[in-house]
This record gives structure tokens, sequence and C-alpha cells, in this order.
């Protein structure tokens, strides 16, 4: 059958020559290109947005509360 070895050897050169390929330059070429543009934009990663997030919404609970406390003392005061 198929030797592994001889599979081994034509999928290293397979490689080989991907590598040396204009292929290869297009593909890292695109990537910097991307790269690039996206440097340009105001982008954050998902785990930052998620945490500013979270962070939004335990800054609105406690401005809630404080302004029910604030009401609550105004009318005491009244």
């Amino acid at each position: 059958m198929f030797n592994p070895k001889f599979l081994d050897e034509i999928s290293a050169k397979l490689n080989d020559v991907m590598a040396s390929s204009p292929a290869k330059d297009l593909e890292k070429n695109a990537r910097a290109l991307l790269a690039q543009g996206f440097a340009k934009l105001d982008l954050v990663a998902r785990e930052e947005f998620d945490i500013q997030a979270a962070m939004l919404d335990r800054t609105r609970e406690k401005l809630t509360a404080l302004e029910a406390r604030v009401s609550e003392l105004e009318a005491q005061r009244k």
C-alpha cells in the first residue's frame, strides 16, 4: 500500500514549494494590508468590550441606587 514516509516527503516538498511561491508573498502582503487597515480603525477586542460593558452595567446600578437614596433623603428633609 502507501508508505507513510513517502506521503510525509511529498507533504514536505509541497510545503517547501508553497513557502517559496508567489502565493505565500501574496498572503503575507494581504495580511500586512489588513493589519494596517485594522490598526487605523478604533477597534477593541471582544473580551475588553465585555469587560467595559459589565463595568457600565455595575455603574448604572450604583447610579440608580444613589438616585433613589438622594430622593429618599430629600423626601425626609421636607
